[in-house]
Formats: C-alpha cells, structure tokens, sequence
C-alpha cells in the first residue's frame, strides 16, 4: 500500500531575512527641499554680506527746502593700483651654460642663457609693462658681450642666448645686469 501523505512539517520555520527598506517619497521630498533651502539662504547671505558700496546712499529730508550745509558726496573711484619701481638691484641674475665645446689650449665656444629672478613678489610688476633688462656677459676673449632680455606679463622672459668664445678653458665666465628700462604697452 502505498502512502500518499505529504511529509511532517518542522516544528519551526527559519526566520525570513527582511527585505531592504526603501526611503518612503516624503524622505526623499524633505531631503530635497532642505538642499534647496541651504542653496537659497547661501546665496541670500552671500548677496546681503557683499557690502555694495557702489549705490549712492539716499535719504529723505523733512522739507523740501535744500540743506545749504550738506557737501554733495564725493564718490570714490577705486584707487589705480601701485606697482614696484625696478631697477637693477630688482634683480639677481646668473647664467646657465646650454653648450660648450673647448680646442684644448685654444678655448672653448660657451654658449649661456640668463637666469633672472625677480627679488620681489611678481604681483608688485606691472602685467602691462614690459621690462628691458640689459646685462652684460663677461669671459669672451674679445671683451664684454651685452645683451638684452624683455620681462612681460610679470613671468614671460623672452632673450636670445648669448654665444661667446674664451681664451682658455679655464675662463670664468660672468654676467652682471646693467639696467633696467621699463615700457609700457
């Protein structure tokens, strides 16, 4: 004979995992709005904190007669900006050697680049000048070779390397800036 009867059921159940909560519409509408309220009073106390200057102040006066002894308000303009008067103590330059060939006791072909650097802050140089910077170059068997670089834009130094030959391989060579012109744009 056969049973037809289904199997026991166990005494307990395994207890079921919850399924994940998603945040209900309202969260998500409250979330939202709060972002946009800081967004809002952000801007409110950015535009409020600004202390704008520029309009005219206004006042109302009792009669319409005029007061003979108010000064009309003078308006302030914004001050032209001050920049640093350079020289050639305004500058510390050395020289880079890109290239040298010696012939023994003959010499040696050196060509240099100059180095400057600015002794002050570069904001104190004016972004529309330029600044003629001459230097002179010492250590070429012919004499003192001079040169000019151009300082713009407070950090663009345009120049063209400088080619010199020396009377032994032993030579030292130098540079030594001589002055400064500036021009404006």
């Amino acid at each position: 004979m056969s049973n037809n009867t289904p199997p026991p059921m166990p005494d307990f159940l395994p207890p079921a995992s919850p399924a994940p909560k998603r945040p209900s519409n309202w969260v998500i509408i409250a979330s939202a709005a709060a972002v946009i309220a800081a967004v809002i009073g952000t801007g409110v106390f950015v535009v409020n904190s600004r202390g704008d200057d520029s309009k005219p102040a206004t006042t109302t006066a009792a009669s319409s007669a005029p007061d003979e002894d108010a000064a009309p308000a003078a308006e302030e303009s914004d001050p032209e900006p001050t920049y640093a008067d350079v020289d050639a103590d305004s500058f510390d330059i050395e020289l880079r050697t890109t290239e040298r060939q010696c012939f023994g006791s003959a010499g040696c072909n050196v060509t240099v680049e100059p180095k400057l650097t600015y002794v002050g802050l570069s904001e104190d140089l004016d972004p529309d000048a330029v600044y003629e910077i001459t230097y002179e170059v010492r250590g070429d068997e012919s004499g003192p070779v001079i040169e000019t670089a151009e300082l713009s834009d407070q950090t663009s130094l345009n120049y063209t390397p400088t080619s010199i030959s020396t009377a032994s391989s032993g030579t030292k060579v130098s540079v030594k800036i001589t002055d400064v012109m500036t021009r404006g744009y």
